[in-house]
């Protein structure tokens, strides 16, 4: 039997896994009809300029070692499709409902948080307001303007829309491959499956 999950799980690889490409701790949100220029002036004023993932990862590496972890200083966005894909690597600014309002003014954005150290996070927002917000830990407590918007395809992806009561069940179905399941869930919303290649080209950049 085929895998629906398998495009997702090399998110949800172990910190020092081959697959763990993204690392422990990122974000990456997908804006509708708006190009990786227009993207990256809603993150700030800088100049963006292109470069490999492979650099950018670097780039992000020595940034947080000489913070000492205040964030990935970075913000990396590529094209796939009618949506622009904006990937911060040890950082979480997207998944901040006060940040968020201002990245989604005028646009639909899709928000998937991975933090090992915190909490994970799924986030739909249109036009400034957040719609549908959850932890894939606990998909039942859903919050937003219209928390229930997105049950049918939560449902699809096999996130528990109701409380579970056994604790077995509720570490089995949310912890055991959550990740993968909301970037599913933000598949069937954007059409885009992220997958590794499309890291394979140069990104438009800004610090």
């Amino acid at each position: 039997m085929t895998d629906p999950l398998a495009p997702y799980r090399w998110l949800e690889a172990v910190a020092e896994g081959r697959d763990n490409l993204l690392g422990d701790i990122f974000c990456v949100s997908f804006f509708r009809r708006h190009d990786p220029v227009e993207v990256l002036a809603r993150f700030g004023p800088a100049e963006p300029s292109e470069m490999p993932f492979d650099e950018l990862r670097e780039k992000v590496a020595q940034f947080v070692e000489e913070t000492e972890g205040g964030g990935g200083g970075y913000v990396g966005v590529i094209q796939a499709g009618d949506w622009s894909v904006a990937i911060e690597l040890w950082g979480w600014q997207a998944t901040l409902p006060e940040i968020l309002a201002g990245l989604s003014q005028g646009c639909e954005v899709v928000v998937v948080g991975r933090h090992d150290y915190a909490e994970h996070s799924f986030v739909y927002a249109i036009d400034g307001e957040v719609v549908t917000g959850f932890s894939p830990y606990w998909p039942d407590t859903r919050w937003g303007s219209h928390p229930d918007r997105l049950n049918e395809l939560i449902h699809e992806v096999g996130l528990p829309l109701q409380a579970v009561d056994e604790e077995w069940e509720v570490i089995r179905r949310g912890y055991a491959d959550g990740i993968s399941r909301v970037f599913w869930l933000a598949d069937k919303i954007t059409g885009v499956v992220f997958t590794p290649s499309i890291l394979d080209g140069p990104l438009l950049v800004i610090a």
